[in-house]
């Protein structure tokens, strides 16, 4: 694949972002892609940065290349296995035992239309990796956010959130059982049981989104506010592990439309240094594959009711109550 040209991050950075000294940042996922640019550019603006990532290494050449890149800034590799609900724990412990604030948690690692697996836990290997983990960490690190005098939760989803309703047997101890792996013909074209459990998960990320606003709401609860992006169809390393396990075709026709990493991140950047961000808020290339990351009218299915439910209860069964 071709690195293809960026073209809206700096727009983005000169006048949809804020100095970010003093302020403590934690992201999902910064091996590469959007979570590497991401945490690149947060800690230019001043931010400390939590990277959280399984212990690999991967995850030790990106811390390296990160401060190669920001000699000045500030970062702590903090190992997090989100395909293990214990490492999450110990995780969100390390983090409370070294900061009494947190004021941006950004929920952005994500897998991709990979085999019907369980994990450690019993769960869908997606599901777990790319919203009950995130859940269960944006509970467990809910009071440091309290702390903070405007924290923000983002939360990243996808194209793939469009689709059906989501479906409760995806929250449960399924893994290994939810629809196989399909034929290669429904993969390449973004179809069957693959595809639909990854489309379970992004529209996952965002009903926790608006199911945390509304509790937010409710508690009257007025220093955290919960955000949304998407990153439109992006160059990074989610469409290789995908093709890995037969998931997709990276020379597929949609890569050739693929925009930059650092366009990108540009949503989660947006939606963590916007002055003007507001609870709900939902920033993404209008068009849909690329663009400029804009305010996003949200569709109905990402805070209805009946799937905000599904996703909350969900994840509570899994990993316990989040009191808010």
């Amino acid at each position: 694949m071709t690195q293809n040209k960026t073209i809206y991050l700096n727009k983005v950075l000169e006048e949809h972002s804020q100095d970010m000294t003093s302020k403590v940042v934690a992201i999902t996922g910064t091996t590469s892609g959007t979570g590497f640019v991401f945490a690149r550019e947060v800690a230019k603006k001043g931010a400390t940065v939590l990277l959280l990532n399984r212990t690999s290494a991967r995850s030790e050449n990106a811390y390296k290349q990160l401060t190669e890149a920001v000699p000045s800034g500030k970062f702590e590799a903090i190992a997090c296995d989100l395909q293990d609900f214990e490492s999450v724990k110990q995780a969100a412990e390390q983090i409370k035992s070294e900061y009494s604030v947190l004021d941006v948690l950004v929920n952005n690692a994500g897998i991709m239309a990979v085999k019907d697996e369980a994990t450690k836990d019993g769960y869908d290997v997606q599901m777990q990796t790319n919203a009950i983990s995130h859940f269960l960490l944006t509970k467990e690190l809910y009071p440091l956010l309290k702390n903070s005098c405007e924290a923000r939760v983002i939360n990243q989803t996808s194209l793939a959130r469009l689709g059906g309703p989501l479906e409760s047997a995806y929250f449960e101890k399924n893994g290994g059982n939810l629809g196989g792996n399909g034929t290669l013909e429904e993969t390449a074209n973004f179809q069957g049981a693959r595809w639909e459990r990854y489309h379970q998960t992004k529209l996952a990320n965002a009903t926790f989104t608006y199911g945390l606003k509304k509790k937010l709401l409710e508690a009257n609860v007025k220093n955290i506010i919960s955000l949304l992006a998407h990153p439109g169809v992006a160059i990074t390393n989610l469409q290789a592990t995908s093709a890995e396990t037969g998931g997709m075709d990276v020379n597929g026709g949609v890569m050739s439309q693929a925009q930059s990493a650092e366009d990108g991140a540009a949503g989660i950047i947006r939606a963590a240094m916007d002055k003007e961000a507001k609870s709900g808020d939902f920033y993404g290339p209008t068009e849909g594959i690329s663009g400029f990351p804009n305010l996003l009218e949200p569709e109905e299915l990402l805070f209805d009711e009946s799937n905000v439910a599904i996703n909350w209860n969900g994840c509570e069964k899994a990993v316990g109550e989040f009191k808010i």
